[in-house]
């Protein structure tokens, strides 16, 4: 798990100095804090931070090249499948110098280009740098796990880009200005999310899409090209499901530094940790949140005791409290240059800091079961609802169900909280509804294919939870890359794999939910693991790092008073709703709180 950044230019001249990229790379030492490494061409400055995993000797270290020099990998990540990889490679004649999955990777992109991205079974992203032909390929797992940013370089001669794991590392280079993209924070308002399409919250900083492969071809100026290489999977039904699972815990437990699992005592957790200590024997375990924020069924102190003492874990609680929350919070964004997503990045980023501490450099974790096996209750209902009472509803009007349904702030009533001014900036959304139509369009062109003959309310609900893990999903996987990272420590997410969700996405929607009292979710995978947890997790509801936020937004509405970007983007009968009572209108109060924070760097 790494840290990677780049310039490439058409020019000969990259447009900084070599002391300026240094302090660009370094920006990114929270990610790789082990070693450092650059490399440096007419036109080209390659860098990388290194968090050691795999190989600690000196082979691992990036940029590598290819024997013969003409490729240059920079890379972040983690390959499951390097074994298959690195066998097929050999039988065509590549020699290996070392157990890294780096090099791996780079032999694997070397000869099959954005073909690798559909062989690769990963996290990662990566820039691979064709001296020779002059291109370069950014790549990026398919459920974007690993991020990545990259802007054109205004001024540049010819063209140019730069790129980098985070957005602050970009914005040291001293071309590349800091400027709101007001359609992106109006997609925040709604989603909670600070990426819209490839559009972040920054006027020309673009993110490669998750499974996006771009090519830049680099010689009179450069021609930007994306693919989207498509993963299938097999499966049945839920008799595989425990074997996929099993299959990708193993292939996730890889690594020659110590490790160590999340429990938060809910049912996926559970399992990964129950799993994992079959594979490797007994192991240390860690949760957090706010001591007595839950009640019932909503506590993950209790339930995760409950999971550590069936497993046999060493297990260690890291609680959060109100003054804790109220510093890192701040912290992070400042650090992250982004807006929080949700609360829960605090206590990630405080357990991560934990287990850490103990020793500990990888840790599992549970996103993607709900996604992909059908997790949330009240969504998914209500998308099961919807679909009941629209049987001739158009991709538009599901799209407009879908972001409604997910909303933070309500689509058709965002114009009376927000400013005219800032209204207008965001052309009233058009961006917004147009990703979520585009991208609904082709997940149900996908389902169309996968359930062929299928009724077409199957084949609805089927696109709308895929759409909900296109957008929770990747929130969710990108607030654990970097409020681990900012820890040092790598978050690996087996649920989270192709091969599992080859077999979870073609399974019927009533092998994922059953509507009724209380509704089934996740029926496949509570059925191919009863037995194996203890039934008052099995049957616990979707729970998750429960904090009692609103009760501390209170402490903000200085900073929403006082904030000059709150106050163009927001009424003022907006700021003052929130400042009367913060905690009832909680879904207003945490982005604009989360917003004057981010609004320092402009104030």
């Amino acid at each position: 798990m790494c840290g990677l950044i780049g310039i490439v230019t058409s020019a000969g001249d990259v447009g900084v100095s070599r002391e300026r990229f240094v302090a660009m790379r370094d920006a990114l030492e929270h990610r790789g804090p082990d070693d450092a490494g650059l490399f440096a061409a007419p036109g080209v400055l390659l860098g990388h931070r290194r968090l050691v995993v795999i190989d600690p000797t000196s082979a691992g270290r990036q940029p590598m090249q290819t024997p013969d020099g003409r490729f240059v990998l920079v890379y972040n990540g983690e390959l499951y499948n390097d074994r298959e990889i690195r066998a097929e490679l050999e039988r065509d004649g590549v020699a290996f110098r070392s157990s890294c999955d780096t090099e791996t990777v780079l032999h694997a992109v070397a000869r099959w280009g954005v073909d690798a991205g559909r062989r690769l079974r990963g996290m990662y992203a990566l820039a691979l740098w064709d001296t020779r032909e002059r291109v370069l390929l950014l790549g990026r797992d398919p459920f974007g796990m690993k991020p990545l940013y990259w802007t054109e370089l205004q001024g540049a001669a010819n063209g140019g880009i730069a790129f980098a794991s985070e957005i602050p590392a970009l914005l040291r280079h001293p071309g590349i200005a800091a400027r709101p993209d007001w359609a992106a924070v109006s997609g925040y308002l709604t989603t909670i999310r600070t990426t819209l399409g490839e559009r972040t919250m920054y006027e020309g900083i673009r993110c490669v899409r998750p499974g996006a492969w771009m090519r830049f071809e680099f010689g009179d100026g450069i021609r930007p090209e994306t693919v989207f290489p498509t993963y299938k999977g097999d499966g049945t039904g839920s008799a595989d499901v425990a074997a996929a699972v099993e299959d990708s815990v193993r292939a996730h437990l890889r690594s020659d530094v110590p490790w160590c699992s999340l429990l938060s005592g809910g049912l996926d957790s559970t399992i990964l940790a129950t799993l994992a200590t079959r594979e490797a024997g007994p192991l240390r375990t860690y949760v957090s949140g706010c001591p007595g924020a839950g009640e019932g069924l909503a506590d993950d102190f209790a339930f995760a005791r409950v999971a550590a003492e069936a497993i046999g874990s060493t297990h260690t609680e890291a609680p959060v409290d109100r003054d804790m929350f109220l510093e890192r919070w701040p912290w992070m964004v400042e650090r992250l240059g982004v807006p929080m997503s949700t609360p829960n990045e605090v206590a990630i980023n405080e357990v991560a800091r934990t287990l850490r501490g103990e020793g500990h450099v990888v840790t599992l974790s549970g996103e993607g079961a709900d996604e992909l096996f059908g997790g949330y209750d009240l969504p998914m209902a209500s998308a099961a609802e919807h679909v009941a009472a629209n049987p001739e509803a158009t991709i538009a009007e599901d799209a407009a169900y879908a972001m409604g349904a997910a909303a933070w702030m309500r689509p058709d009533q965002k114009h009376l909280f927000v400013s005219p001014g800032f209204w207008e900036d965001a052309e009233q959304d058009a961006a917004l509804r147009e990703t979520y139509e585009g991208d609904l369009g082709a997940l149900s062109g996908a389902v169309a294919g996968d359930f062929d003959g299928a009724s077409r309310d199957e084949q609805r609900q089927q696109a709308l939870l895929r759409m909900l893990r296109t957008v929770n999903l990747a929130g969710l996987l990108q607030r654990l890359d970097t409020a681990t990272m900012l820890a040092s420590v790598e978050g690996r997410t087996p649920f989270a794999d192709v091969r599992v969700a080859g077999l979870a996405e073609r399974l019927p929607m009533a092998r994922k939910f059953v509507a009724g009292d209380p509704p089934g979710t996740k029926v496949a995978l509570r059925e191919a693991f009863a037995g194996r947890v203890p039934t008052s997790i099995l049957e616990r509801p979707k729970r998750s790092f429960p904090l009692p936020f609103q009760a501390w937004l209170g402490e903000m509405t200085g900073a929403i008073r006082g904030s000059g970007l709150v106050a163009e983007i927001y009424s003022p009968a907006a700021v003052q709703l929130v400042c009367a009572d913060p905690g009832a209108a909680w879904n207003l109060a945490w982005p604009m709180a989360n917003l004057a924070v981010w609004g320092r760097r402009w104030d």
